[in-house]
């Protein structure tokens, strides 16, 4: 057998190999590696190599090898899992870099960390003066996580004392111009009212790139050709303007009308009409 062929051949089994290992290791040996991992992950892939391109070497010695080295970090997380002290060593504790606004300048030192490199950091983070940070905390994973000082942080919607409708994430029901039935089932929707939709937007489902259904079932679609404009959803905005001239409506007739009774009438139910827009408004805008 030719040498290349033997190559060709040692390279595609090992390919096979180091895939199903990948795959046993899980997400987290790609994503967040602790030192075992780190160090198997080389060592795995070395072997790999050596093995594929040294024709003098016994393929089967291989992958008994990256074997050995795949099963090193289950053992190591399997510790983990029943030892702090085992896992604060092998995957390493956070550091805290800055403290009730003040910089930790021995924790910096001990982490081999210079004031250049923590003002990368937090410049990552949006954030460009120290004076802004209440806390920020080096995790195992080499992140630096950052928590603001109270004034400097956005306002959300429980600080304004607004209530805002929970949102779900949204539904791809069109990809490359194709209907995916799992995730219009899923929404309680059929092909039908998929192609109603799209006549409403003026697109056919062949030049339709993505399409997705929001929270409020509202479908959004993306076009191939991206010189056509597509209209945005107008439900929502056209339902609360709907009930704002209602609530003008009951006004007027309150203004116009001579009796007590009908008047108190009106604007009793005016003004209820519009607690009940106040509440929906977020909902509802655009």
């Amino acid at each position: 057998m030719p040498d290349w062929i033997d190559i060709a051949i040692r390279a595609i089994i090992f390919a096979a190999v180091l895939f199903l290992i990948t795959r046993l290791l899980g997400k987290k040996q790609i994503s967040e590696l602790n030192f075992f991992e780190y160090v198997s992950g080389i060592t795995i892939g070395s072997i790999g190599a050596e093995i594929s391109t040294g024709l003098e070497r016994n393929i089967f010695h291989g992958i008994i090898a990256i074997g050995i080295f795949a099963v090193i970090p289950f053992v190591a997380d399997f510790i983990s899992l029943k030892s702090k002290r085992f896992r604060d060593f092998t995957e390493g504790k956070p550091t805290v870099f800055i403290k009730d606004g003040k910089i930790m300048e021995d924790n910096l030192k001990k982490e081999r960390y210079t004031t250049d490199e923590l003002l990368e950091l937090l410049r990552k983070k949006n954030v460009f003066q120290v004076a802004d940070v209440e806390f920020a905390v080096l995790e195992a994973t080499g992140d630096l996580s950052v928590l603001l000082k109270k004034e400097n942080q956005p306002l959300t919607a429980k600080d304004l004392n607004l209530t805002v409708p929970s949102i779900k994430e949204p539904q791809t029901i069109i990809m490359d111009g194709k209907i995916l039935d799992e995730p219009l089932a899923t929404i309680g929707r059929s092909r039908a009212w998929l192609h109603t939709e799209l006549e409403k937007l003026g697109v056919t489902l062949e030049n339709v790139f993505l399409g997705q259904v929001n929270s409020y079932g509202e479908l959004t679609v993306d076009l191939y050709d991206d010189k056509l404009q597509v209209a945005s959803p107008q439900e929502r905005p056209l339902i609360l303007s709907t009930l704002k001239k209602c609530q003008a409506d009951l006004e007027l007739f309150a203004l116009g009308t001579e009796s007590k009774e009908a008047k108190q009438m009106y604007r009793l139910n005016s003004e209820k009409l519009q607690e009940a827009i106040d509440k929906v408004t977020p909902i509802l805008k655009a």
